[in-house]
C-alpha cells in the first residue's frame, strides 16, 4: 500500500508525527510526505522518507494561490497514484481532500484545530464550513483532537458517522522523559513555548511578565518560539526591549525544547484556541505544572487544580491572578503537580494510542479501495 501524507509544516510533522510515519513503514507501507519546503524537511528525509515539495500560503486566503495549491494536489495524485491519503491542517484538508474526492481516492482528514477563521463567526467561517461539509462527506474518516472541536463540526454536519476522537497527537513518553523538578533556590522560572502571534497569547504573556517581575523579584520568564512573518514587525521590537530590560529571556527557535522545559518550573500556554496542545502534553510528560487557557484543546491536557490551573483566554488579568495563585503554593506543591501531570499523560495521551487508531483506519480505507 502507498500512503501519501499532506501537511503544511515539516517541523510539526517531524516533532509530533514521525512515529506515525515510522509505524506506516514498519507495516510495509510505502510512505511519502508532501509539504512546503523548508530546512526541517531534511529531518524527515533523514528518517528515510521521500519528501515532495508542495508550496502553499499557510495563513493567506488568496483564491488564486489556493486554486494553484488544488491543482498541485491534483497533479501530485496523478503522478504518485497513492492508495490512501492522510491530510493534516486546514488547507491540506480542504484542497487535498477535494482533489481526493474528485480522483476517487480514499482519504482521512485530521482536524488539528478550528483556526482563527472558524473561531470567529462571519462570512469566511460560513464558507469554510460549507467547504468542509463537501470535502468531509466522502472522507473515509475524520479525526478530531478534542471533543469541543468535534462537537462543533458534527453540529455543522461535518464528519457525521465517520468521525474518530484522538488524544491529540499524543506524546512520545520515551522521548519526553520525566525530569526531576529543579530547585527554586535561585527563583521560579516560567516558560512559554509558542509561535509568536496574537492568537497564541503572546501579548498576555508579555504583560504578565512585566507585571509579575515588578512584584515578585524571584521570578524569571522564558520565551521559546519563532515569529510569524506577518506580525514579526510588531513583536520583535517589543520582545527585544523586554529582553534588554531583563524582563524576559528570549531563546528564539529551539530544536530541543525538552531541555528548556527541564530547566523551568512552570509552563504557561495562553493560546486562544488549539486542536490539542502538544506543548502542554510535553510539559506534563516532563513533570512540570502548567497554566493554560480555559479553551478546548488545552483544558483536556490537565486535571484542574491537580496538575495545572486554567485561566480565561485573551485575559491578561486572569493569567496574572493565576500566576499569583501558583506562586502562593509551596515548592513541594508545585513539584507534586508535575508528578500528577506525568501520571495523567501516561494514562491518557501515550502516542502509541494515536498510532493504533491511524493504522486501524488506514487498513479499513485500504480494504475499501481494494
Amino acid at each position: 500500500m502507498k500512503i501519501l501524507v499532506l501537511s503544511n509544516d515539516a517541523n510539526g510533522m517531524y516533532l509530533f508525527r514521525k512515529e506515525v510515519l515510522l509505524a506506516f513503514r514498519e507495516k510495509g507501507y510505502e510512505t511519502l510526505v508532501a509539504l512546503p519546503t523548508d530546512k526541517y524537511c531534511e529531518k524527515i528525509k533523514a528518517l528515510g522518507f521521500r519528501v515532495i515539495p508542495v508550496e502553499m500560503e499557510r495563513r493567506g486566503s488568496n483564491p488564486v494561490h489556493d486554486f494553484k495549491l488544488f491543482l498541485r494536489y491534483m497533479k501530485l495524485f496523478k503522478d504518485e497514484k497513492p492508495d490512501v491519503v492522510l491530510t493534516y491542517t486546514i488547507k491540506p484538508n480542504l484542497y487535498g481532500g477535494l482533489a481526493c474526492r474528485l480522483k476517487r481516492l480514499p482519504y482521512l482528514m485530521n482536524i488539528t484545530g478550528l483556526g482563527t477563521a472558524l473561531e470567529n463567526p462571519g462570512i469566511l467561517a460560513k464558507v469554510l464550513l460549507k467547504f468542509y461539509q463537501i470535502v468531509a462527506a466522502k472522507a473515509s474518516c475524520v479525526f478530531f483532537q478534542n471533543d469541543g472541536n468535534r462537537q462543533f463540526m458534527l453540529d455543522s454536519g461535518i464528519g457525521t458517522g465517520k468521525d474518530r476522537l484522538l488524544p491529540g497527537s499524543g506524546v512520545n513518553l520515551f522521548e519526553h522523559k520525566f525530569c526531576q523538578y529543579p530547585s527554586e533556590a535561585e527563583g521560579v522560572i516560567f516558560l512559554a513555548v509558542l509561535r509568536i502571534m496574537k492568537d497564541k497569547g503572546i501579548e498576555e504573556y508579555l504583560e504578565t511578565a512585566r507585571r509579575i517581575r515588578k512584584e515578585y523579584e524571584n521570578t524569571r520568564f522564558y520565551l521559546v518560539g519563532d515569529y510569524e512573518e506577518d506580525t514579526k514587525h510588531i513583536y520583535e521590537p517589543l520582545i527585544r526591549n523586554l529582553s534588554e530590560k531583563g524582563i524576559i529571556k528570549y531563546f528564539g527557535h529551539v530544536d530541543n525544547v525538552a531541555e528548556v522545559m527541564a530547566a523551568s518550573h512552570i509552563i504557561i500556554h495562553p493560546s486562544y484556541h488549539e486542536g490539542l496542545s502538544n506543548v502542554l502534553l510535553e510539559a506534563a510528560a516532563c513533570g512540570r505544572p502548567v497554566l493554560a487557557s480555559d479553551v478546548a484543546g488545552c483544558r483536556e491536557t490537565m486535571q484542574q487544580g491537580l496538575s495545572g490551573l486554567l485561566f480565561r483566554a485573551e485575559d491578561a488579568e486572569s493569567l496574572i491572578r493565576t500566576v499569583k495563585t501558583i506562586l502562593g503554593y509551596t515548592e513541594s506543591d508545585r513539584a507534586q503537580m508535575g508528578i500528577r501531570g506525568r501520571e495523567y499523560v501516561e494514562n491518557v495521551f501515550d502516542r502509541e494510542k494515536v498510532i493504533k487508531a491511524y493504522l486501524e483506519e488506514i487498513e479499513i480505507a485500504g480494504r475499501k479501495q481494494g
